[in-house]
């Protein structure tokens, strides 16, 4: 399972990378392997407020529909519309061209509050 290091990570299986004012965020390799083949998402709007541990939007694959959530509260800014056409990007690349949205959080200090890589490792150690 793949676990870039450079990333922080949610109990819930989301990741997001800081980048400037804002963090992108997707879905990890350990929540797609666990979903199977992906075949739509569900996708937040631009302009959406959400709250950490909220709803950030959906994944439907040919096993069932999971939440999407959102590690960090804040303003979704960006969203991967690619994603409405080619969803099994999120299959392919999990932490590429499978991102989800990004977000400007509110209490930028919360990304220092989510998981780092090995203790995300430790978290899905079978």
């Amino acid at each position: 399972m793949n676990v870039p290091d450079e990333l922080r990570y949610s109990s819930d299986h989301e990741w997001i990378r800081p980048e400037g004012d804002r963090v992108r965020v997707g879905i990890t390799d350990y929540a797609q392997d666990a979903l199977g083949d992906v075949v739509f998402v569900d996708l937040p709007a631009v302009g959406d407020t959400v709250v950490a541990g909220g709803t950030l939007g959906e994944v439907e694959s040919t096993k069932s529909v999971s939440e999407v959530y959102a590690p960090v509260a804040g303003e979704v800014v960006s969203v991967n519309g690619a994603l409405t056409d080619t969803p099994e990007q999120l299959n392919q690349d999990p932490y590429g061209e499978g991102w989800i949205c990004e977000i400007v959080p509110s209490d930028p200090a919360s990304v220092e509050g989510l998981l780092d890589a090995g203790a995300y490792r430790h978290l899905t150690d079978d």
